[in-house]
């Protein structure tokens, strides 16, 4: 997964309440989900509190809130909420424990099944295996926000939420137990001089018929690019959430291995991408990766698959440039992709346990509901949570995004809600399970055995079959 950023390198550990090392927009780097663990590994100790106090329920003493995420960028979230809103009360004792090596759920889960007052108030699950926590093994400790006191369908319509996260944060009853803040529906980002060399223009929706709709015109384009010693991506797995995404079905169906047939298709896109020459063949979260960003792999390459957050944090960071000129940064552009996907996100629980409603209600309605330009959604999409000039990001909301502006220097001034927009509408959440993560990592080492050529199709599914049968409670078939 993942996102390699450079606040995610440091030690895990349990910290108090300020998160200093996110992003411009005032978190950290790490809001969107890849497959294969994230940038930093360990597990955190609890942190001192304000007040140790006691509890019947989950939740720490009557002062403090207890918070845990993957990150710092949700802490540093509610660092901002308790500065603008000075009456609050509580005191916030955050326990960061990153994904790396599967480090973050088995604590996150002892913490919640032993309850008392060293348990979550409020948690965090990205979308790798929020399901987990939403509808699956995990699900009965989280709490519905309509029991936090929150008018659920009122403030979606209010809001404008993508019903994909509204999809993913539902649980088995029918109730929103979770919101992102992030809208992570995806767009195909492209390099403008290469659009220029090949086509003769940049034009977003130019360039969107060129490389779509579907994976024929996708391949089509990439003949053409390629004819001009252009890459189409840096590697399969730029295709890979598109693909993964935008399948009719997830991994388990009725306690069962599923394999979408959208999703055993990868191996032929990933094979012809490869036998073509049409990538540079890296493998995302890799230097490699990194260097086709700044347009120094072996052959320059056109484009990248994701959200908002991956242009923010991962493309901006490994341009080459600060500026316009540097690099290449503002030689990008977004455009619809061929398929429409999400990549990513992270959505915000409370603890059923939890004492403190009202409190978690304000902090989480700030968070992921707010349409004013005081809440966070606001703020986060246009730049301003920590001042003029902030990373501008795509949100949950968007009622929020049609009334921001998200030009950016780094697509060349181009307003990429245009195209985020609209981006949300076509994901969807119906096609995850909580095994995502394990699933997918077994999944795509399997593909690029194929596509190595030492494995034959038929023998990568069967070891992908055998893996999941070995390590997972999963009927495989």
């Amino acid at each position: 997964m993942k996102k390699l950023i450079a606040c995610m390198l440091c030690c895990l550990t349990t910290v108090s309440m300020l998160a200093g090392c996110g992003s411009s927009a005032g978190g950290s780097a790490d809001s969107g989900a890849a497959d294969s663990g994230s940038a930093d590994a360990g597990a955190a100790e609890s942190g001192e509190t304000a007040d140790s106090g006691e509890s019947s329920g989950g939740g720490g003493g009557s002062d403090v809130i207890n918070l845990w995420a993957f990150t710092d960028e949700v802490p540093g979230m509610i660092e901002k909420y308790k500065e603008t809103h000075p009456d609050f009360k509580y005191d916030i004792n955050t326990t960061i424990i990153a994904t790396t090596d599967g480090a973050y759920q088995p604590a996150l889960d002892q913490a919640l099944a032993a309850g008392g007052a060293d348990a979550p108030d409020i948690y965090c699950a990205e979308a790798a295996f929020v399901l987990k926590y939403t509808q699956g093994d995990m699900s009965s400790y989280a709490m519905p926000y309509e029991d936090l006191g929150i008018d659920v369908n009122a403030e979606l319509d209010k809001a404008d939420i993508a019903q994909y996260t509204i999809d993913i944060g539902t649980n088995g009853d029918g109730k929103l137990v979770a919101l992102g803040y992030q809208a992570t529906g995806g767009a195909f980002i492209y390099r403008r001089s290469i659009a220029k060399d090949v086509w003769g223009t940049d034009d977003p929706a130019e360039i969107a018929a060129k490389v779509g709709p579907g994976w024929d015109q996708f391949f089509t384009a990439a003949e053409e690019l390629k004819a001009k010693g252009y890459g189409i991506v840096s590697g399969d797995g730029d295709i890979w959430h598109a693909v993964e995404n935008s399948s009719d079905s997830g991994w388990i169906v009725d306690g069962k291995l599923n394999i979408d047939p959208k999703r055993e298709e990868f191996l032929d896109l990933s094979m012809k991408l490869k036998e073509n020459g049409y990538h540079n063949d890296t493998q995302d979260w890799q230097d490699a990766w990194f260097a086709d960003m700044k347009g120094e792999g072996g052959k320059e390459i056109f484009g990248f698959f994701g959200p908002a957050w991956l242009i923010n944090y991962t493309m901006a960071p490994n341009c080459g440039g600060e500026a316009v000129g540097e690099g290449t940064y503002g030689d990008w552009a977004v455009c619809e992709p061929p398929i429409g996907f999400f990549w990513g996100g992270t959505w915000i629980l409370a603890n059923k346990n939890s004492e403190k409603t009202e409190a978690i209600r304000d902090i989480i309605e700030w968070i992921t509901l707010d349409c004013t330009e005081d809440g966070l959604q606001y703020k986060w999409a246009n730049g301003t949570l920590n001042g003029e000039g902030g990373t501008k990001d795509a949100v949950a909301s968007g009622t929020v995004m049609t009334m921001s502006d998200g030009s950016v220097d780094f697509l060349g001034g181009q307003n990429m809600f245009d195209v985020f927009v609209p981006a949300n509408q076509f994901a969807k959440g119906t096609n995850l399970t909580q095994y995502d993560e394990t699933i997918n990592l077994y999944w795509r080492d399997q593909v690029r055995e194929y596509t190595a050529g030492n494995k034959s199709r038929e023998q990568a599914i069967a070891d992908f079959k055998q893996q999941v049968a070995d390590n997972l409670d999963v009927t495989v078939e």
